[in-house]
This record gives structure tokens, sequence and C-alpha cells, in this order.
């Protein structure tokens, strides 16, 4: 019998997905990809595949989780499987210098950014932004990783050459231009489907003082296992959210063959709105959902079922 089976690396991440699957009565089966073997002479099982492989899975002990779900998912593409957040996804999902190229193609703005390798370079990169503060933060990410607010390439140079300093996990570190904004929030925007849920605005003043911003240490607020609760108001499902933007968002998840994701943006003193982080393995907040009487878990295992069933249809037709 086909079914539903979800590729991921973090069983805390699945948990409200799998509730949702068996309260649909929707059979799926659970690929934890932490470790595991493909044996390319089988021919992969029947069914719907949904990818939730996190950039960050390193920082939980699964360094090549990644790269193990880029070949499953690849042996599945091969043979013809409908994979949810497929190959490309993947791609940009590790790598915040494809997200940005993507979202400029499609006429979405993104803060200024350069990507370097080599603690030399990245010194010498800086000096593109002196005179204004600037961040710096890890190409493979998620988390907040290497997440730092300057005012000056000198004090980069201190962290560069000092203790402290994170080393990325792929070796590209990006120097991003710092956006400050006038209200300290910024706001959230949740596909399924490839379509608009909702938005939610996130209030950052506690989370977010070295870098308004940058949301991804919004990971960690987002996660249902994070240790700390949220305040109630922290997260906010804003009524009846609309923007120009969303529209553009849509299409750079359609021409990346993305349904799931969250998109995150901040707006400067002027109005501006910049878009810095695509999310392809998002999670919800469930107090705020709950105000909202709206559930993006429920969606997407709605949104499953409804694939699984196409899926059934067309092998039965």
């Amino acid at each position: 019998m086909s079914k539903v089976y979800v590729i991921h690396e973090n069983e805390e991440w699945t948990e409200h997905l799998f509730k949702r699957l068996e309260e649909l009565e929707i059979p799926y089966e659970d690929w934890l990809l932490d470790h595991g073997s493909i044996d390319l002479t089988e021919e992969p099982p029947e069914g719907i595949f949904y990818n939730r492989m996190s950039a960050s899975s390193h920082t939980r002990g699964n360094r090549y989780s990644p790269e193990l779900a880029s070949a499953v998912i690849g042996w599945l593409e091969a043979y013809g499987r409908t994979v949810i957040n497929g190959s490309r996804a993947l791609q940009l999902e590790v790598s915040k210098v494809l997200q940005y190229l993507e979202l400029e193609k499609h006429g979405v703005r993104t803060p200024k950014t350069i990507a370097a390798v080599g603690k030399e370079e990245l010194i010498r990169k800086a000096e593109a932004f002196e005179g204004q503060k600037f961040i710096t933060k890890h190409n493979r990410a998620g988390k907040g990783l290497g997440v730092q607010l300057f005012q000056s390439v000198d004090a980069l140079k201190e962290y560069v050459e000092g203790e402290d300093f994170e080393e990325p996990v792929d070796g590209i570190t990006l120097i991003q231009e710092y956006i400050e904004s006038p209200e300290s929030f910024i706001t959230r925007c949740e596909f399924v489907g490839g379509r608009f849920l909702y938005a939610v605005r996130v209030d950052t003043s506690e989370g977010f003082e070295l870098c308004p911003a940058d949301a991804c240490t919004i990971d960690d607020l987002f996660c249902p296992a994070g240790e700390e609760p949220a305040s109630p108001t922290k997260f906010q499902i804003q009524k009846g959210f609309d923007h120009p933007v969303l529209q553009q968002y849509e299409q750079v998840l359609s021409a990346n063959n993305i349904q799931v994701a969250g998109i995150e943006f901040i707006k400067d003193k002027s109005g501006n709105l910049y878009t810095y982080d695509i999310n392809t393995n998002t999670n919800y907040n469930s107090d705020a959902e709950s105000v909202a009487e709206q559930y993006g878990m429920l969606e997407v295992a709605k949104y499953l079922g409804e694939k699984l069933n196409q899926a059934r249809q067309k092998a039965y037709a």
C-alpha cells in the first residue's frame, strides 16, 4: 500500500506532523536519516515523499544528513516518485547564497551580501561595509549560526582572529548589511502547497538584540522542542495580511519546486522590505495558531493526503 514517507533528521520536529497524519488517518512511514544507506539497484516504494531535512542538522550531530538526503531524493526523483520539497528545495535549504540569488531573480529585494571563504578574505571583503553596521552569518545556517553584529572592520578582525570565531560547516561566511527597523518585529509568511497560508508577526525585542534583520534564530523560537516557551504575544498571526510581495514569493517557490516553506522579511525605517530567509523545514507556533484557529501542520498533512490520493488514482487509472 502506498503511503507518505517523511524524510528528516530530527524526531522532535516531526512529532506534530505525525499526530496530524494519524488524526486524518493518512498512512505514513518515518524515514529518519541520521544515518543510513541506499541500494541504487532497488526501486523505491510507491508513495509520496516529504523532505523535511534541515540545514542545522550538524548542530545535532548529524553532519552528513543533508548529503544523505540529497542522495535519497535524487534516487526517488530518478524513479519518478513525487517528492514534496525535492532536490532543489534541499539545495536552497543549505545555502543562503542560492536563496538570495533566487529571490533577486524574481524581483525580491534582499540585503546587500558578500560570501567569503577564509579569514583573510572575510576581513578584506568587509571593507565594502566600512562606515556602516554589518553582520556575519553562516551560509549553511539555521539556529542563528554565526550571526554577529559589527560596527567596524576592526571589530570584525578582532572576532575573526579570536577564540570565539565560529567556522561555518561549509566554509562560507556571509557579510551582510544591517537592516535597522523602527519596530522590533519581523514577519514570517507561511506557504503550503505553494500557496500563501498566513503571516505571523514575531516580536524580536528579546531575541534579536544583536541582529533584528536576521531571523535564522527564529527557528529556535518556532521549534516545538524549544527549551523556553515564548511569551503569549511573541507570535501573532496577522488576520487578513496582504502584500504584493506574496505573489513574488509564490513565483519563487513555484520556480524552485518548493511546496512548503516559511519566508521572512523585515522593513527598514523608510518602509523598504528586505527578504532574508527561505525556510523549507518550517515549524509553527502552537499558541499563535490556537488564538487564530489556523493550523499549519494540519494544512501540511491535508496537502500530503491530497497528493497521496492523486498518486493512487493515477496508479489505478
